[in-house]
């Protein structure tokens, strides 16, 4: 009989990477007790995502034999905190539970207490909580370093942060797509978000992988993908949330006393994306989509979509300067 032949796996844990030799029959509950062991975790603080499939698995871990699941394409995130660090955070939490009694208490006797104004507390907790948990590029694409990088740009944007906030938006993790794995003769993917925010993928490169697309372009499909945490079909609820989100992002590019800030801080030199391909499809199931089907477009090739929108526009002003002509001729010629 022929032995069973060991499972080798990495895990990427913050910015190191963890090898696990496990059993040929082992699963996804005996890898996160292996990953558990080795931060020194409670095996419930720990948190695995695996793509592409089966995605985030959390405590109590599923008994899915991992050889069911390995693919030349598997990646494996690990998330948890070691127990020293709970105890501190535990220490932590005593010491502001004993602060915040000794200013009740110092409120109570009539003393003023000289707080810290240039905290907002409340904010720093949303942030913790409504945000993106994790942040990974695809290591096996060129320059994963610059890729993190763009990834943390985003999710740092001011816009982007204001609008998890007040929406309540917590994702799992932030990630870019490989584009030949997403694009079709008819169409190009350029977002996907998986599980109402369990994963958000987004297209950061050219076609070519030599450079990056636009800051601006990027970031509004990530506020695409951002509203369907909330709906997943594309009805007018979905796309009324997304104008939210992309004039909230908007508005807060005017920082500092309301002045913009400066276009670099928007666009990313490097970029050779072509504006014919920033914004012309559709969305599927979560995904953004040049060259899907919207409004009747079905079928249609990116440019036969771009040169219906462009007449249509012609058609509009035309329309306009004909209303602008005849109120002109009733305002000389009243009656």
């Amino acid at each position: 009989m022929a032995e069973e032949v060991a499972l080798e796996l990495d895990v990427a844990y913050q910015n190191d990477t963890l090898h696990f030799s496990l059993q040929h029959d082992a699963t996804i509950h005996d890898l996160a007790l292996h990953f558990a062991d080795t931060i020194e975790a409670e095996i419930e603080r720990v948190s695995l995502f695996i793509l592409p499939k089966p995605g985030l698995k959390k405590h109590p871990f599923p008994d899915i034999r991992l050889s069911e699941i390995v693919t030349p394409k598997l990646r494996i995130k690990g998330i948890g905190t070691p127990t020293k660090d709970v105890q501190k955070l535990n220490e932590m939490a005593v010491r502001v539970a004993a602060r915040r009694t000794a200013r009740q208490s110092a409120r109570q006797a009539g003393r003023q207490i000289k707080h810290n104004v240039n905290r907002d507390w409340k904010k720093v907790q949303e942030e913790a909580t409504y945000t993106f948990h994790a942040i990974e590029p695809l290591t096996y694409l060129p320059n994963p370093a610059k890729s993190r990088r763009y990834l943390e740009r985003l999710a740092n944007d001011p816009g982007i942060k204001a609008s998890m906030r007040k929406h309540k938006f917590s994702v799992g993790l932030l990630t870019e797509m490989n584009p030949a794995e997403h694009t079709t003769h008819e169409s190009k993917t350029l977002g996907l978000n998986r599980n109402a925010g369990e994963v958000i993928e987004l297209r950061l490169r050219t076609d070519s992988y030599d450079g990056y697309r636009d800051y601006k372009v990027i970031r509004k499909t990530l506020c695409h993908e951002l509203a369907h945490n909330v709906h997943s079909e594309h009805d007018r609820n979905f796309w009324d949330l997304t104008k939210q989100i992309e004039k909230e992002v908007e508005q807060n590019d005017y920082l500092h006393g309301g002045h913009k800030v400066s276009e670099d801080e928007f666009y990313n030199p490097d970029d050779e994306f072509d504006d014919e391909n920033a914004d012309g499809g559709a969305w599927e199931g979560g995904e953004f989509v040049l060259g899907g089907t919207l409004d009747g477009q079905q079928g249609l090739s990116r440019r036969e979509i771009m040169a219906r929108a462009a007449m249509s526009r012609i058609e509009k002003q035309k329309a306009l300067e004909q209303q602008q002509k005849q109120a002109d001729a009733a305002s000389q010629n009243p009656p």
